[in-house]
């Protein structure tokens, strides 16, 4: 027998509201099939939320999400979705690193101006 999943029993599992994944079938990304008016999930649909969810959490869009997960269904396949991963993967770390970048000039900033003003308030209050 092959395990489903209702929609409450994934939204427990991965901590997230039952709203969360209706949101990500309304835009694609999952497709459970019904009983009724009951949502039933296969195991493929919880790896796709597991995936989503990973996603988001690495900060990809949710079209590069559904990009990727397309990708899985169609050719090149599983070889075409890890090479398109890793492309997004760099790209996303070049970014990261380009902000890591900027809070840290900002933050270089924010002390010589913080400095500045100290040695201003000093100057001020022996006056």
């Amino acid at each position: 027998m092959n395990a489903t999943y209702t929609i409450t029993q994934l939204a427990q599992e991965f901590d997230v509201t039952t709203r969360t994944i209706r949101f990500y079938e309304d835009q694609g990304l999952l497709n459970p099939s019904r009983n009724g008016q009951m949502r039933v999930y296969s195991p493929r649909e919880r790896v796709r939320l597991k995936l989503v969810l990973r996603g988001k959490r690495l900060g990809f869009a949710l079209i590069e999400i559904r990009e990727m997960l397309d990708m899985y269904d169609t050719e090149p396949g599983e070889a075409g979705q890890l090479e398109h991963f890793l492309a997004k993967i760099a790209e996303r770390r070049t970014l990261l690193q380009q902000q890591q970048r900027d809070v840290e000039l900002t933050l270089k900033e924010l002390d010589d101006i913080e400095a500045q003003c100290r040695a201003h308030l000093a100057k001020v209050n022996i006056s």
